[in-house]
């Protein structure tokens, strides 16, 4: 039984190669696997670099480029315009007569 495509991944094109994303998803689980399993993969290797990277970041980044770099799709927020209290006509001041000087 095939699995869906993700909802974020439009239906008019054709999905990716069955067999590529088995072989990137095996390679993606075995790097999860000797992260947490191996203590030396959480490492760091002279040549390679940080281990981690290698064995579960890249295989993760090459399974999300065979599904064509799907985002994920948030449900919108309405925004809602702020109420704000009904303006008044504006009163003139009231200024006290003065007496004038002769």
């Amino acid at each position: 039984m095939r699995r869906p495509l993700p909802a974020c991944v439009s239906s008019d094109r054709p999905g990716p190669d069955p067999r590529l994303l088995r072989w990137v998803r095996h390679a993606a689980l075995a790097g999860l696997a000797m992260v947490l399993v191996w203590p030396a993969a959480r490492g760091h290797s002279q040549w390679l670099g940080w281990l981690p990277l290698w064995l579960l970041g890249m295989p993760l980044v090459s399974w999300w480029a065979v599904l064509r770099f799907p985002l994920p799709r948030w449900p919108r927020r309405r925004v809602q315009a702020r109420r704000r209290a009904p303006r008044t006509a504006r009163r003139p001041a009231i200024v006290a007569s003065l007496p004038r000087a002769a």
